[in-house]
Formats: structure tokens, sequence, C-alpha cells
């Protein structure tokens, strides 16, 4: 099977999947459902009540609202009439490498500050431990997606946790 017909039908059923775990949990907001798409399987990862690193991509205004926004919509019981695609875009993950009980510092900031359309978002964890997430980076545009992730991990490659 390609990988793109792999990805639609892997998107259908993680969305009706998605959809019975988090109705069957109740409550209002954004829940961040993640998971791993394996050569011939699929991996459920993680669940997160509230609005997730992944989606900070709409933070570029890729879409009409934010995750941000859409979360205090959802639990203050607003309507959201629709949501529009404004532009392509692409995030990826700065990961920490070493254990540190200290709070980390950062390098390579303005390296990563210096790139057009894009952004990045530090978490401000107080500690590390290897392949802890600790900032995403943000690339936005009209260019393809393929082009955006490449840029967003060039951004990310530019950010080191000490």
């Amino acid at each position: 099977m390609a990988t793109n017909e792999y990805v639609r039908i892997f998107s259908i059923g993680s969305t009706r999947d998605a959809d019975k775990v988090t109705r069957a949990l109740g409550g209002s907001g954004i829940w961040g459902v993640e998971f791993f798409i394996g050569k011939n399987e699929v991996y459920f990862s993680e669940l997160s009540p509230r609005p997730h690193d992944t989606g900070m991509v709409t933070l570029g205004k890729t879409q009409n609202f934010s995750e941000f926004e859409l979360h205090a919509r959802a639990v203050l019981g607003i309507p959201v009439e629709e949501i529009t695609l404004e532009k392509n875009g692409a995030s990826a993950v700065v990961l920490a490498n070493q254990t540190n009980e200290n709070i980390p510092t950062y390098s390579g900031i303005n390296k990563a500050a210096g790139y057009p359309n894009s952004d990045f978002r530090i978490f401000g964890k107080p500690s590390t431990r290897p392949f802890r997430r600790m900032a995403v980076t943000l690339a936005f545009g009209n260019e393809s997606v393929d082009s955006l992730v490449k840029r967003a991990k060039e951004i990310a490659s530019h950010i080191k946790v000490n």
C-alpha cells in the first residue's frame, strides 16, 4: 500500500478511535490524541486533555483559530462555525539528550530566531532527561508542507538544550 493511502486510511480510523475515547471520558476542550504510524501498524502514544505542543503550529495563523482559542471556546461553550486553513504549517520537536536536574539552558536561540515565517516555543521545564520534549519549532507559509517540515527541523537543529 502506498504511504499516502496508508495515512488516509489511518486518519479515518484514528479519528473514529479518538472520538470514541474522548466522548467516553467527557469534558470540554481540546484533547491531544497522538498516534505513531509504523510500517504496518498504528500505535497509540498518548492522550492529553489540553492543547498540545503538536498543535502549536496553529500559532503561526495556519488556521483561523489557534488551538488555544478553540480550547477556550469549547470550555466556555462559544460556538465555532468553521475552521479554515489559512496557510500551511509544520512543527519539529527539540529534545533533551541528557539528564539534568538543574534548570536547563539553551543555545542556538539567536540562530533559530533568524528564520523568516517561523517561531519556536521553549516549554520552561525545570529538568531534562533523554528524549524529553523541551521546545517546538514552527514554520509556516505557502510553501509545500514537505518544505516547511524541512525548515522546522533545520531550525530545531540549532537549538541545543544544555
